[in-house]
């Protein structure tokens, strides 16, 4: 009997692949094309009987058929027994390095091209998953084998005369009752997990360390191994209470042009393994901590399920583990789940789920590609001179006759090739040497292959010096302006000490010298007297009273005067002085009565004077006496 099922492979793995494939940001290297699926590969580890434990003498409830596939018994019928195949199945016998030289280490090459993989180890309690990762010191297992042989790796690559630099980086962390916990750095905080623009997880101040063999590593692994949590059991004397993560970054920089960047990532994970409380009398903290544990792992079932069905949202967020596991299944990694099981029948239940967790991962596919970057390196600064900034027209102008009677019987060079013509990089003279014929290669090598120059370094340039171009035809026409306002200025000054008198009578049509800055003064507003129709009449009828009113013509108040001999020109000219004497006298005596006594509302009927005005009036009178004149248009009045 087949446990996989009789289901179309092919419809769930094109239903994996649309899921993961909106999740991928491709390098501009690879940006014209999708990158190829690469299914999560699964292989399956069966652990010998462990000595001193219940059911050590009874024969094993699973059996492997070949290096690919297993069978178990069926606990619904005896007689039948269920089928798996893998990628690999490793018995009882195999050792830590058939583990690690079978599935692990063929991943770690994609490392050194930009690409991230994955490596984790799931199962149940007691079924040897640490054993599988850590090992021990005469049985190393799959994290100290693969430092050992990436360190080795980057020594070779990076070495001197290869093309690329390489430097490796570590971080170690726990997820501990669904709080993330940097075990290089211990500290009482909870860490966030983030996204980048790129769709890339990564942890705001976890601790890197950086390291370059073997011994760094173990400088920084062994301390930070023993923070991790881990607690008795039943059924483990030292049983892991956390999920462990430990991040290696390989980062690579080109030495030569067009100085590339890229970045790999290597995720080796130690899941903590689902536990029946039943079985392992788990109480209070440990009770606490299996609750923990099971809810993580029931979210990233949950997630491969929803991965093989090509649903539309995928539960990354429902859990801290499998947020950090996002680009491990579905993603962009090349990920390797090593599931763990126990012979013991006690372990049946347990290592049925395991298998068919295995089964179901195998059927998600990932799209991995390569993080590759493009580094600008920064040119140093050029000094350009004046012919250089001006263009051609100005700089022909600019040249003196000498330099252009000089020039004239010479012709100029033709230019080499057309990339030469129009590239900037030829006025670099100041650059190193090495550097500028660097940049030449490769402005020659664009130039060949149908570019017009290198558009990436012109564009920059051409702008600069079209805005340096314009910042200097300004300055030069505010120069102008000065010389110019000068000379206006001095015009004056010699015709005003030639005629003084005539200074009133100069022409209107005479430039005057043209103000460095204009300053805008309020004028003040026009004001006229309201007087009753009786009182006009009565000024009218004598022979020498002189009334002008203020009427409105159409858009503009104009001044006329009730004698029509007078000139209409001079009434618009100085109306405010020909108001009549006797008026004037009147309003200021009125005035002056008005603040001599009355009182603090009196005064507020006048115009500008406001309650603290018309106190601060009274209290002057009352302190130095009456007013002895006052001013009709500006309400100001005067002691002596």
């Amino acid at each position: 009997m087949d446990a996989v099922g009789t289901a179309p492979r092919r419809r769930r793995e094109m239903a994996a692949a649309i899921s993961g494939a909106g999740r991928c940001r491709l390098s501009k290297a690879g940006a014209g094309r999708r990158p190829p699926p690469a299914r999560v590969r699964v292989a399956v580890r069966l652990r010998p009987f462990v000595d001193g434990t219940d059911g050590a003498g009874d024969p094993p409830c699973v059996r492997g058929l070949d290096s690919c596939s297993l069978e178990i018994a069926n606990w619904r019928n005896h007689q039948e027994t269920l089928k798996y195949q893998f990628d690999a199945f490793y018995g009882e016998k195999s050792s830590q390095q058939d583990i690690y030289a079978g599935s692990v280490q063929p991943i770690l090459r994609h490392l050194l091209e930009g690409q991230n993989a994955s490596v984790l180890a799931y199962g149940p309690t007691g079924a040897g998953k640490t054993h599988t990762m850590l090992g021990s010191p005469e049985q190393p297992g799959v994290i100290p084998r693969a430092l050992m042989d990436l360190l080795q790796l980057t020594r070779e690559e990076g070495g001197e005369g290869r093309p690329w630099a390489l430097s490796v980086t570590m971080s170690y962390l726990e997820i501990y009752q669904e709080k993330v916990l940097d075990l290089l750095d211990p500290a009482p905080g909870d860490l966030v997990i983030r996204e980048d623009c790129r769709g890339n997880i990564l942890i705001p101040g976890l601790t890197q360390k950086p390291i370059t063999s073997f011994a760094d590593f173990e400088r920084h692994f062994l301390p930070a191994s023993r923070n991790r949590t881990v607690g008795a059991t039943r059924l483990n004397q030292r049983s892991s209470r956390s999920h462990a993560v430990l991040l290696v970054k390989v980062d690579q920089r080109e030495r030569l042009a067009p100085f590339r960047q890229r970045e790999g990532k290597l995720y080796l994970i130690d899941l903590a393994g689902s536990e029946d409380n039943r079985r392992t009398g788990n109480k209070g903290l440990r009770l606490k901590e299996s609750g923990a544990i099971n809810s993580s792992l029931f979210v990233l079932g949950k997630v491969v399920d929803a991965l093989n069905q090509g649903l539309p949202r995928v539960p990354y967020r429902d859990s801290k583990l499998t947020r950090l596991l996002q680009d491990s299944l579905g993603g962009s990694a090349h990920s390797i789940l090593i599931a763990n099981i126990a012979p013991e029948r006690r372990f049946y239940l347990d290592t049925v789920s395991a298998l068919n967790f295995a089964a179901r991962s195998k059927e998600v596919v990932n799209r991995p590609f390569t993080n590759e970057s493009l580094q600008l390196r920064v040119l140093a600064p050029v000094k350009l001179s004046q012919k250089e900034l001006l263009g051609p027209s100005e700089a022909k102008r600019a040249r003196s006759p000498e330099e252009e009677g000089i020039g004239s019987p010479e012709p100029p060079a033709a230019p080499a090739s057309a990339s030469q013509e129009l590239s900037p990089l030829q006025k670099l003279s100041s650059m190193d040497p090495a550097v500028l014929e660097r940049l030449l290669s490769l402005d020659r090598l664009l130039g060949s292959q149908g570019s017009q120059g290198t558009h990436g370094l012109n564009t920059p340039r051409r702008e600069r010096m079209v805005l340096m171009k314009t910042m200097e035809e300004k300055d030069l026409e505010i120069e102008r302006l000065k010389m110019k306002q000068k000379e206006l200025e001095a015009k004056v000054l010699a015709q005003e000490a030639v005629d003084p008198k005539d200074k009133e009578n100069s022409s209107p049509t005479m430039l005057r010298p043209l103000a460095c800055r204009t300053v805008t003064i309020a004028k003040p507003l026009k004001k006229a007297v309201v007087m009753p129709l009786q009182l006009i009449q009565e000024q009218v009828a004598s022979p020498s009273a002189e009334i002008h009113i203020l009427k409105k013509r159409g858009r503009k108040r104009k001044l006329e005067s009730l004698d029509a001999s007078e000139p209409e020109e001079k009434a618009e000219d100085c109306w405010e002085l020909q108001i009549s004497p006797e008026l004037l006298a009147h309003g200021r005596q009125k005035i002056l009565d008005l603040l001599n006594e009355g009182s603090a509302r009196d005064l507020r009927s006048l115009q500008r004077i406001g309650q603290k005005k018309a106190q601060l009036i009274v209290g002057w009178r009352e302190l130095h006496g009456p007013f002895s004149q006052a001013n009709i248009l500006g309400l100001a009045a005067s002691q002596r």
